[in-house]
């Protein structure tokens, strides 16, 4: 079945090409748009930034800036597209382009065209162009001439007053089940049962969400990849439940649209979640294939670990839980079976009383790959430590809890002695690596000095309860 989506508000029908051809190739070698550029092919520049624009469940208008580099082409069946050609009103340029004009913002003009796309996506969604939104919505996108200044003018002048808009007016289409070459097939289920079965038809294949990590094998690696499920049309893979006591995320919910229950319910992993890659990045990248890819490095992994979240897996056979620290068995390998997927993330809210914290350690804060990774629950009663949660990204094969070190701290006097004391216990509980990105002497003392940070951290508050998100 062919692919169909809305190019600039012009209906395209595309069948025959490979499932893995890049966006960014599409648009350019096929439709020439060339305004959008590579830079690095992996996500990182923003040269290739493109908006798909998408009704909310409310019928709210949302525009999102993504890397066209790591898209493919099949995963823009049913979208509506938006690219630098396509902004403008007749002779009119878009407020974003006047004023990037106006105020000098371009210098040898490589970057503009994802600048100016980063910014349109900022635009329409109405947020108020603050220094801290403007520096968070241009994260993933580098200017190599340092001609900041002005694009940030720029956004200043342009941004936080967008009429309101309707999506819907430019056409909703229904998605293609498949679409497949000679060589390649590329499926996408639209319910859990029919998830189930390719998967258990095909086990060896690719399962597809955000395409954050998959995308670079096709779009820097070439690698050819013959069959491709695609998880983003399965209603119950995107599903947010709150109750009481949980929050539970569908694994192919962006870090985007779970970051308000987030900032809400564990502020402290909020924070960390706008330092993964940029908005492109989360608009696109979801918490179960972070999971999923098994990464030592992977930001989200130790930090759910520490909240005592548990994954749900789903096959033919039925459900089970795993809770998360158990899911992750070796060097990028889970106890996934031939024909599971993770269905969902259940997280436990936080008691009264208990904190969580996370810190990330990188050579840079954005758009950085971890170093380490430390991620705490806390519980205080009468100045002891009543529970304690501790896990690491980064310090071992897999992300790991800190046995020893939450054996050491459990009843003990919540003072800093005593967490300076105890802190040497994580020597016992991980024996990292030395590697590019930090050495193992390094990695043991920042994580020793993470539990000072969490001490200090935490003493500001005069009421621990003080944390806990109503």
């Amino acid at each position: 079945m062919p692919v169909q989506f809305n190019l600039n508000g012009v209906l395209c029908v595309e069948d025959g090409l490979p499932p893995t051809t890049s966006v960014l190739d599409y648009l350019r070698q096929h439709k020439g748009k060339t305004g959008t550029k590579e830079g690095c092919a992996e996500g990182d520049c923003g040269a290739c930034t493109i908006v798909l624009a998408r009704e909310d469940e409310s019928g709210t208008a949302i525009y999102e800036a993504v890397n066209s580099c790591l898209l493919m082409l099949p995963q823009l069946d049913g979208a509506n597209v938006v690219t630098v050609e396509g902004i403008a009103d007749a002779d009119t340029l878009d407020p974003v382009q006047a004023a990037m004009v106006e105020t000098d913002g371009t210098q040898c003009g490589f970057c503009t065209p994802g600048f100016i796309m980063a910014l349109y996506a900022l635009r329409k969604g109405g947020e108020k162009p603050t220094d801290e939104v403007i520096h968070e919505a241009l994260a993933g996108n580098l200017c190599r001439c340092t001609g900041y200044t002005p694009i940030v003018a720029a956004a200043k002048k342009a941004c936080g007053n967008a009429p309101p808009d309707v999506v819907g007016a430019r056409a909703t289409l229904v998605p293609s089940s498949s679409y497949a070459t000679e060589n390649q097939r590329f499926s996408a289920p639209t319910s859990l049962e029919d998830l189930a079965a390719l998967r258990a038809a095909n086990p060896s294949a690719h399962l597809l969400a955000g395409g954050t990590d998959l995308g670079i094998l096709t779009s820097k690696e070439r690698q050819p990849l013959p069959e491709i499920i695609s998880t983003v049309h399965v209603e119950e893979l995107l599903e947010i439940t709150e109750t009481d006591d949980y929050l539970e995320l569908g694994a192919a919910v962006t870090y985007t649209r779970a970051l308000p229950y987030v900032k809400r319910l564990y502020p402290s992993l909020a924070t960390l979640i706008t330092r993964i890659g940029s908005r492109q990045i989360r608009n696109m990248g979801t918490f179960g294939g972070n999971i999923g890819t098994a990464s030592p490095i992977g930001d989200t992994s130790p930090c759910l670990i520490a909240l005592d979240a548990t994954v749900i897996l789903h096959s033919l056979s039925g459900a089970r839980s795993v809770p998360l620290e158990d899911f992750f068995i070796g060097y990028r390998e889970t106890c996934l079976g031939p024909s599971e997927f993770i269905k969902a993330i259940h997280i436990p809210k936080l008691s009264s009383g208990q904190a969580f914290r996370a810190y990330k350690i990188s050579k840079r804060y954005d758009q950085d790959i971890s170093s380490v990774i430390g991620a705490y629950r806390v519980g205080i009663s009468d100045n002891k430590v009543a529970s304690i949660r501790v896990a690491f990204g980064g310090m071992a094969a897999t992300p790991k809890r800190a046995s020893a070190s939450e054996a050491a701290l459990a009843g003990k006097d919540w003072t800093e002695e005593t967490v300076l004391a105890v802190a040497a216990a994580v020597a016992e509980d991980f024996t990292p690596l030395s590697d590019h990105r930090a050495s193992q002497a390094y990695r043991l003392r920042v994580a020793e000095n993470l539990f000072v940070r969490l001490y200090r951290d935490l003493s500001e508050f005069e009421d621990l309860t003080d944390v806990v998100a109503a």
